[in-house]
Order: structure tokens, then sequence, then C-alpha cells
């Protein structure tokens, strides 16, 4: 597939939230995979807070682990990446379809689990953007515990189809 990188935007739009239909057409990602319902307190691309209510009936809990459902923290990383992408692509692009890319995942820890009933609060500020490339500080928190952290390098590209 060809890619062709997104230029570093000179301006940012500014939002305070993005819904479930935004985030839909921002991102390409749909049921199982989509791991953000809304993202909150919008600062541009340089923070937010995405926000994954876990539900008992997500097909990831009918093997990961049936007696004692546990949240994939592969799913965290996804959920802390896809608040980013959204974030980024809604405060820097104006036309066309675009796909976010996940370079990085560094300095990741899992520090406790989460589950059905849990809402998982994923805050994530910029670090840094250059050239069509993203890295943020994300961490993941529950009831006001942090239950996971690590910082998400991604790179934005123009969708060809």
């Amino acid at each position: 597939m060809d890619q062709k990188s997104v230029p570093e935007a000179t301006t940012t739009k500014e939002l305070t939230a993005i819904e479930i239909g935004k985030i839909l057409e921002l991102l390409p990602h749909r049921y199982p995979f989509l791991m953000i319902d809304k993202i909150i307190e919008v600062d541009g691309d340089n923070s937010g807070i995405g926000i994954k209510n876990v539900t008992f009936n997500e097909p990831q809990f009918q093997g990961h682990f049936p007696a004692e459902p546990i949240f994939p923290g592969v799913l965290i990383i996804e959920g802390m990446a896809q608040t980013a992408g959204a974030m980024a692509i809604a405060a820097n692009i104006d036309t066309g379809k675009h796909l976010v890319y996940l370079l990085t995942v560094d300095k990741c820890k899992f520090r406790k689990p989460a589950g059905p009933g849990d809402r998982i609060e994923y805050h994530l500020k910029k670090i840094r953007l250059r050239k069509g490339m993203g890295w943020y500080e994300a961490r993941a928190i529950v009831d006001g515990q942090l239950i996971a952290e690590a910082e998400i390098g991604a790179m934005i590209a123009l969708d060809k189809k």
C-alpha cells in the first residue's frame, strides 16, 4: 500500500469533545475493535481524555478469561493509540480520509487489571508532533487509579482508498 505522510499543521482546531459519530468519521476502526466511546476535555492535539466503557458482552471476555474477565492489556494500549489518533486527525486534518499507524510503544507498564463495568479513561498528552508523526504520553485510569501507562508513537497517513 502506497502511503503519503501528512505534513505538520501550523494551527490546530479548537475542540472540547469528540463524540462517537465524529470518532467513526475520523478512524477506520469498527466493532469489535473500536476501543473508545468518546473523547472529552480535548485541547486540540495537545491533550484529551478518551473514554472506554467496558461491558461484559464484548467478545474478548469469551476467552480472556471466562471465569475472571480481564480487559486485555494490548487493547488498553490500542485505546490509547486510537485516542491519540482521533485527536491528531480532528485537530490537524481538514480533508480526505486518513489512517493512523501505531509505530512505537515505549515505557509501557500495567499496574492493575480492568474488567466489565469499568470506565477506562485514556489521559493523553502530546510530547511532540513532527512530519505527520506524533508521540504521546498516555495513562489509563479507572476510578482515579492508574492501571497502565505508556508512550505511544504513531504516523498519520492519507488513505488512498
